[in-house]
């Protein structure tokens, strides 16, 4: 869907229309539950929508202007390992020895990733995987945030009121953006217009929802690991779309898998 909303639609558009989108259809219940959230955890509801879904969507969005769908869902598995490193760092989370180990392993097999398809030869490249890499990190620090401060609070309430509120800052970027200057009647616009919509409506709200949910159910370290389908998932639309989808790349996914499998694996 992000492909295919950049072809007629700015990075900086079509990752602001994702959030707009989500804000309005959540809109309803952000009004009705936002009276119920207490005032000083607002702060960091709404800093759970920028970490967990403002800041990414134009992260990836960037990215994917320069490089392929299938090697930025391979770099989004590393979610996990920047769960467990920013849960050491921020949140004084006690880091095992074995999980150290995966990190490395799975670290290991990233850099094998940009080396096998050729990604480091580029300036560009190495900039888009980078925001990739920094994307998972908001990631990591949202997961451990939303575990350690929102139990308490309703999945659905946090979801809507956090999208909601982010709806405000996309807006003003989207219009700084000039997207309200465009021929929005263009057949063009309009099918990248409606791919945004499908990603705030689908991969953002009701995502954000399921998520926030497996958070306080399963715990941070393992509703991260939803992480493990998105490079099978990304790789088979590579491949679909032509993308540069080879052994190399599959075998760099299986290592930096088995990273992630080993720091997250209890004795």
């Amino acid at each position: 869907m992000m492909k295919e909303g950049l072809l007629h639609l700015s990075a900086y558009q079509l990752a602001s229309l994702r959030i707009i989108f989500a804000g309005i259809v959540l809109l309803p219940w952000a009004v009705k539950h936002i009276r119920q959230i207490p005032r000083n955890r607002i702060v960091i509801v709404f800093l759970s929508g920028v970490l967990g879904s403002l800041l990414p969507a134009y992260l990836f969005c960037i990215a994917e202007e320069d490089i392929d769908g299938a090697l930025a869902g391979t770099l989004n598995s590393l979610t996990p390992i920047f769960v467990i490193i920013t849960g050491a760092l921020f949140f004084r989370i006690k880091t095992p020895a074995g999980k150290i180990f995966g990190i490395v392993i799975a670290l290991a097999g990233s850099v094998l990733l940009l080396f096998s398809s050729g990604h480091v030869n580029s300036p560009g490249n190495l900039w888009c995987i980078f925001l990739v890499v920094l994307a998972t990190i908001s990631y990591g620090v949202n997961v451990n945030m939303v575990y350690r401060y929102l139990q308490d609070i309703g999945s659905l309430r946090i979801a809507a009121v956090a999208l909601s509120l982010n709806a405000i800052p996309a807006l003003i970027v989207l219009y700084c953006s000039g997207y309200f200057n465009m021929a929005l009647t263009d057949p063009g616009v309009l099918y990248s217009t409606g791919h945004a919509a499908m990603l705030g409506i689908f991969g953002t709200a009701l995502a954000s929802i399921i998520f926030y949910m497996l958070i306080k159910r399963a715990g941070a370290v393992f509703s991260s690991m939803v992480t493990y389908g998105i490079p099978i998932v990304a790789n088979a639309w590579g491949i679909i779309y032509g993308e540069a989808v080879g052994w190399k790349e599959v075998s760099c996914l299986a290592l930096i898998l088995a990273g992630v499998y080993i720091a997250n694996r209890r004795k």
